[in-house]
């Protein structure tokens, strides 16, 4: 069955996250998106893994996904958190995101209990933790052995594995002889799995995209479709993405993704000097910033260039596809001419879409749209298709700003 999943979004307890997400939203958001699995977020935060335990039930004895309590288990929750490891070394400050699913609420608890003894735990959805890589992948696996864990958006130059600014060259300078039980890699919203064929240090991970959702709002900007036969469970979720390869439990059929030059990331440059750059102009300018004459940020794009063994255009065999996206929200605002996405106009028309040809992401992606009759679609499927053929025009996003997406 084809299973829709968002790995990793957070809570109200993360920082400038909305107040409006609960349980109870995230569910009825992934109605609406069309998302079949998501992540609970920020399992770590005490005030929120009390609702996760009070407000959610687990789908079936053993299963390991979990419903809203009472309902119809429709949407299930995968029990999820993304930590902060910032330590010294190699002489370097880190700060790597790692994202992290657990196989039952029970791991979870003994997992929280370690950590709050030794870390804060309690201001930030997304602790901080003091603890180098390798030591955090061997304290999951003694609590439990089928927990997950794998880098969150490994681009990003702040805070990830590959980031220009605190990471490593390789998943091995990172965790050491912990790597062999990583198995997968999130791409990020500044990159996509083409980007990523182009390092063969990657061949062997499973490729996941997810939105990384701080609203409501965003949950499925990016996701991962898996095919999962029979009785859907957190163990064959677990088999499926530590395994890559199609098996009789399933497989990775493709990932919905962001427009990288869409991320914040992908370019090179300086934000607050409005100057952006792309990988040759920062060379010939020794990665100096013209206005400001300081170092600039860079950016994924470059970073990708820097550590890329393989050339542009690389495609690796039996690799899966993707499907680039822009979220169903902005396509209407661009369509009726309005400024803001979370216009009463846009969110109506969005709304009746919803009720008229089924979620989000089969509108973006599977509706036949001759089906779209009414005037007001015309304009709407139009830039649906424009989506769709990849036509359209984007200034690239730099240094913490996302880039801009002119459909017409």
């Amino acid at each position: 069955m084809r299973q829709i999943l968002d790995l990793h979004i957070h809570s109200p307890y993360s920082r400038a996250c909305s107040p409006k997400i609960t349980l109870q939203s995230i569910d009825k958001t992934c109605r609406e998106k069309g998302v079949d699995i998501i992540s609970t977020g920020d399992f770590t935060h005490p005030e929120w893994f009390k609702k996760i335990s009070t407000d959610l039930e687990e789908v079936a004895n053993g299963n390991g996904l979990y419903k809203i309590k009472g309902g119809d288990g429709r949407v299930k929750f995968i029990i999820s958190s993304e930590v902060s490891l910032i330590y010294k070394d190699k002489g370097k400050v880190r700060r790597i995101h790692l994202v992290v699913h657990a196989p039952n609420i029970e791991s979870v608890r003994k997992l929280n209990s370690y950590l709050d003894k030794r870390f804060n735990i309690r201001s930030d959805g997304r602790p901080i933790l003091g603890i180098k890589a390798p030591e955090f992948v061997s304290l999951l696996l003694k609590i439990n052995p089928h927990f997950l864990v794998y880098p969150a958006h490994i681009w990003t130059p702040w805070f990830s594995v590959f980031g220009s600014k605190s990471g490593f060259d390789s998943l091995e300078e990172c965790f050491g002889g912990q790597t062999k039980h990583i198995y997968a890699i999130e791409t990020g919203l500044s990159s996509d799995p083409e980007m990523n064929w182009r390092l063969s240090q990657l061949d062997k991970l499973t490729f996941l995209s997810s939105s990384d959702a701080h609203s409501l709002g965003n949950i499925a900007r990016e996701a991962t479709v898996m095919d999962i036969k029979g009785a859907i469970s957190y163990q064959k979720i677990y088999n499926i993405i530590k395994n890559k390869t199609k098996q009789k439990e399933g497989e990775v059929l493709y990932t919905i993704e962001f427009y990288p030059e869409e991320g914040m990331y992908y370019a090179d440059g300086h934000r607050d000097c409005n100057f952006k750059s792309t990988p040759k102009e920062s060379k010939k300018l020794d990665n100096i910033c013209p206005v400001c004459h300081k170092t600039i940020v860079i950016g994924v794009l470059n970073r990708v260039e820097e550590l890329a063994d393989r050339p542009l255009n690389y495609k690796p065999k039996n690799a899966p596809f993707f499907k680039k996206i822009i979220e169903l929200d902005k396509i209407i605002k661009d369509s009726l001419g309005i400024k803001s996405r979370k216009s009463l106009k846009v969110q109506a028309e969005y709304k009746r879409l919803i009720s008229c040809y089924g979620s989000e992401l089969n509108i973006l992606l599977d509706l036949d749209l001759e089906l779209m009759k009414e005037k007001s679609d015309k304009k709407i499927k139009e830039g649906i298709i424009k989506m769709r053929q990849d036509k359209l025009l984007i200034k690239p996003g730099f240094d913490g700003q996302y880039g801009q997406i002119k459909i017409f």
